[in-house]
């Protein structure tokens, strides 16, 4: 933006001295012809201007939809994985195993509760002194269908690899390992490819964006293999699910 604004000036500032000059040095006979081009570069650099703004307006606007769009499915991605965590204890690279575990997997409901037993040997130490030690037992109280608790009837998921925005046929890239002996996942996509068909310096721009309230960074992801989160990098105003 501050390079169209830059650009407007210096199209004002040169349509002054354009202007300038004809009225000093130009004869009068040649005056009306000179201002009628002049007229006609204006207005050509006039709409020039106006469109690379509009055309920057509309990015922001379509970027900002397409966004939303593939923040649905990483948060869809995101859910999945921290339930077959839960339940397996690791995250998953797969997307077939994934969603295998989406239809199939079972939340364990547990409750734990305190009590006493009689601890033998150390009753047998004390000469036959009944000596009691606290356990901790965790009762099985039911099964819960994975599904369910975060799809309900909604078969979403069955496409969640899919990029549901830009260049038809992308899916997200799924990783996933240990950081530190720590479970870790990422899954991800570049911004070109959401982005497909809009102007390429534009695109090459936002994928260099640093800000607090923009995606940062080439590529519109969540969780991260260099990290242990499992959070996206986009601002909340994408989202009201995050």
């Amino acid at each position: 933006m501050l390079t169209v604004i830059l650009a407007i000036v210096i199209v004002i500032l040169l349509t002054i001295g354009i202007v300038w000059l004809i009225d000093k040095f130009v004869p009068k006979n040649f005056k009306p012809i000179l201002h009628i081009v002049l007229w006609v570069a204006i207005a050509f650099l006039g709409y020039s201007t106006f469109m690379s703004v509009y055309g920057e307006i509309q990015f922001n606007q379509l970027k900002e939809k397409r966004y939303a769009a593939v923040i649905e499915k990483l948060i869809d991605i995101r859910d999945a994985e921290l339930a077959y965590k839960q339940v397996n204890g690791k995250f998953t690279d797969n997307f077939d195993a994934l969603i295998k575990f989406v239809d199939t997997g079972k939340y364990v409901i547990t409750q734990r509760r305190d009590s006493s037993i009689v601890d033998a040997e150390a009753t047998k130490l004390f000469g036959g002194v009944t000596i009691m030690k606290d356990i901790v037992l965790i009762d099985t109280l039911a099964f819960v269908s994975v599904k369910d608790s975060l799809f309900g009837a909604d078969t979403r998921y069955k496409t969640m690899m899919n990029v549901p925005v830009g260049k038809p046929g992308t899916k997200f890239s799924l990783k996933a390992g240990k950081l530190e002996n720590i479970p870790v996942f990422e899954a991800s996509v570049d911004k070109a490819l959401i982005l497909d068909g809009e102007d390429k310096n534009l695109i090459a721009k936002e994928k260099q964006v640093v800000s607090v309230d923009g995606v940062n960074g080439p590529k519109l992801m969540v969780g991260s293999m260099d990290e242990v989160k499992t959070n996206g990098n986009w601002p909340k105003n994408y989202s009201t699910r995050d």
